[in-house]
């Protein structure tokens, strides 16, 4: 009778070690799923933000090269007005120092 009651507390002692285990890996695989899941995330995210950063940057060096053509078609402008100003009063000079001495 002894015997019977020790060898049903091993069993259920077995038992509990074994749903124990059980638990244990269940909750385990849990853990590293969520881990392997938000590593995914993560590296979408990741990558998402890349191909944003990307399409940014390609959209702002489109920006920079028509800011760029604009000033420099607007600095030859004032230029040209700057050498058209400057050559009428050469001209203006070349006249009066020729009236002046002839």
């Amino acid at each position: 009778m002894a015997s019977e009651a020790v060898q049903k507390i091993l069993a259920a002692e077995a038992e509990s070690n074994k749903k124990n285990a059980q638990a244990r890996q269940r909750s385990e695989d849990m853990i590293n799923k969520a881990k392997g899941d938000s590593s995914l995330a993560i590296q979408k995210k990741i990558s998402e933000a890349t191909a944003e950063s990307g399409k940014m940057r390609s959209d702002y060096d489109a920006k920079l090269v028509e800011y760029t053509s604009k000033a420099e078609e607007d600095c030859q402008r004032e230029l040209k007005i700057i050498a058209e100003k400057a050559a009428k009063n050469m001209d203006k000079a070349a006249d009066a120092i020729i009236s002046t001495y002839f």
